[in-house]
């Protein structure tokens, strides 16, 4: 019953309101607020201070800060074996397995295609580069992040930004109760598409929002949610324009802030981070890799690990 009244909420609750509610608060820096909102989360999901490079979570500058903390060097190793794909978050596996076609499973008894995830802006260059046909009957990873997870998104092997566009939706959690639940979840949801190329190899990252994510960022584009109007978009994908909309970005305060980085991104290197935690989607065209036999759903990861190996 608690979780059926948990869906039926979702359905009314103005998810795009509190979601910049939450952006908002996240960001405040008055040290009695932040250090309330902080303390209370420790307290309620224990996450492991020891890993991060400032363990004591009231040192940082807002709530958001620490939910988005910098892990120590050497914490998260990356497999250097060329042959060898690593999971790009920390998290929980959701589904792992191949596509039947253009179907991905969600949860039992539900699945969704891979066109109306990708779902590229009409009449941009990734539509007109027909990506989805790149990934029919090929292999994908649904990896959720919970509170407690670190929440920045490494490659899972090297590649060059190709293309990459905003998805407008809904702001539903990602949890396992709502993915049972509502059907094509990960295709209704709010969400940024990545396309990476890497010589022969390409492979895509979706990045999928949530209910109380109050943003998503990239490394070259900064925060791309919440963006208003909520319209289809295509990004910058090019060097000369990701590292103009970057700097743009980094000069109005976005996060994360910094140096653009170079479309070019070595295995393992960071490509963007959720502001609240959320859901990542690793893509796999057919024929290019396969899943290590110890992963199925309900197993952890950590950014690093082997995921897959190349065929």
């Amino acid at each position: 019953m608690r979780d059926r009244l948990f869906i039926a909420l979702q359905h009314v609750l103005p998810q795009h309101f509190l979601s910049r509610v939450v952006f908002r608060a996240t960001r405040v820096r008055t040290p009695l607020v932040k250090n309330t909102l902080i303390s209370r989360f420790v307290r309620g999901f224990q996450p492991d201070m020891s890993e991060a490079e400032q363990p004591d979570p009231l040192r940082f500058a807002s709530f958001n800060d620490f939910f988005t903390r910098r892990l120590r060097p050497g914490a998260r190793p990356v497999s250097p074996d060329p042959g060898i794909i690593v999971s790009p978050v920390d998290g929980t596996v959701s589904q792992i397995g191949e596509l039947d076609g253009s179907r991905l499973v969600q949860a039992k008894g539900h699945a969704y295609t891979l066109e109306s995830l990708l779902a590229p802006p009409a009449g941009s260059e990734a539509a007109r580069s027909q990506w989805p046909q790149r990934f029919r009957g090929g292999s994908f990873a649904t990896l959720y992040l919970a509170p407690y997870n670190y929440h920045r998104i490494h490659m899972p092997m090297a590649g060059t930004l190709r293309a990459a566009w905003y998805v407008r939706g809904s702001l539903f959690s990602v949890n396992a109760v709502t993915a049972a639940s509502v059907p094509e979840l990960f295709a209704r949801n709010e969400r940024v598409v990545c396309i990476f190329e890497d010589g022969p190899h390409v492979f895509a990252m979706v990045l999928v929002g949530a209910l109380f994510v109050g943003s998503i960022a990239t490394v070259w584009h900064g925060d791309i949610t919440p963006r208003s109007p909520r319209h289809p978009v295509e990004l910058p994908a090019g060097t000369a324009s990701v590292k103009a909309a970057a700097a743009s970005a980094t000069a109005a305060g976005a996060a994360p802030a910094g140096t653009p980085a170079a479309t070019h991104l070595g295995k393992g290197a960071e490509m963007g981070r959720f502001n609240m935690g959320s859901t990542v989607i690793l893509l796999l065209p057919a024929a290019l890799a396969r899943w290590l036999p110890a992963f199925a759903p309900g197993q952890r990861i950590r950014v690093g690990e082997p995921l897959a190996r190349l065929l």
